[in-house]
């Protein structure tokens, strides 16, 4: 499978996790909901990885990369999103998040000498624009919610969001060289996932207040959280990572920013509330784009 697709299907399970992790987060809290999610995907790839014997092609050079990169990317990376989200609401932080596209395609350029030229480079500004416009734009004028609301600092919201989209660019593309010399891409999510859960375990045992539960975990909490896990960190990071092995890193990042406008017909399907008129431009846009890329 061309590493294109994969990345379009990671966004593609991105976007339909987004459906079983909206009630057990609003419940459980962000922090103590992604901790149970990344203990359940950690499960889920380590299981993978034993049966498959892949765990066997990691050395120790390759552990210590990984466990940066999963401290880095899903750890701090995810922190940070889930703090910009606090402030601005997810409508803005998905603008902000979606400028990882952009910082991959410069850092990729920079220290890989990747280059995206023709109508590659063409098709990619039209992605990143499209995206950005579904989510800035993507409101209905009937659509009010407490989420819109601006809380604390602006600058600092901003900067939370451009934090975590840094570190998404930075935990994905300093994988690029390891991915390339064949690296098993599940045993590789295993070890991100369990580094990043192991600095959420030592976070909630720090006493920080704010790693705590709201809630207790029901069964229905559990199932939809493990759904999410499998379809969004196990199945997702693992396209990503295998979509390195032998794909542009700039590129792979760039299509795999989609997510938001791929959950505009999700959206429509569960709910029945049809996407403002803002959300069709750029959806239109981003399939324009992905069409000049492929």
């Amino acid at each position: 499978m061309r590493p294109e697709a994969m990345a379009l299907m990671a966004a593609g399970c991105w976007a339909v996790s987004s459906l079983f992790s909206a009630a057990p987060a609003q419940r459980l809290g962000a922090i103590a909901f992604s901790r149970w999610r990344m203990l359940f995907a950690s499960v889920i790839l380590w299981s993978m990885a034993l049966a498959s014997g892949g765990w066997r092609g990691l050395d120790t050079a390759a552990l210590a990369l990984l466990a940066i990169s999963g401290v880095v990317g899903i750890f701090i990376g995810d922190t940070a999103l889930f703090a910009c989200m606090n402030r601005l609401g997810p409508r803005r932080s998905g603008v902000l998040f979606a400028t990882h596209a952009i910082f991959s395609a410069v850092l990729a350029w920079l220290f890989l000498s990747e280059t995206i030229g023709g109508w590659a480079l063409v098709g990619s500004a039209l992605l990143v624009g499209g995206v950005m416009m579904a989510v800035l734009w993507g409101k209905r004028a009937d659509e009010a919610h407490q989420w819109e609301a601006t809380r604390g600092v602006l600058l600092t919201g901003v900067l939370l969001g451009l934090v975590a989209a840094l570190c998404q660019s930075v935990a994905t593309l300093m994988l690029k060289p390891l991915m390339s010399t064949g690296v098993d891409a599940v045993s590789a999510s295993a070890t991100r996932m369990s580094m990043a859960l192991l600095a959420h375990v030592v976070l909630l045992a720090s006493g920080w207040a704010p790693a705590r539960a709201r809630a207790p975990v029901r069964w229905r909490d559990a199932v939809l959280t493990c759904l999410s896990a499998a379809v969004a960190m196990a199945l997702g990071m693992t396209l990503i990572l295998r979509a390195m092995h032998s794909g542009q890193a700039g590129l792979v990042a760039i299509l795999s920013s989609v997510t938001p406008v791929l959950l505009l017909p999700l959206l429509w399907l569960v709910y029945r509330r049809r996407p403002a008129a803002g959300a069709w431009a750029g959806a239109v846009l981003a399939v324009a784009g992905t069409a000049l890329i492929l």
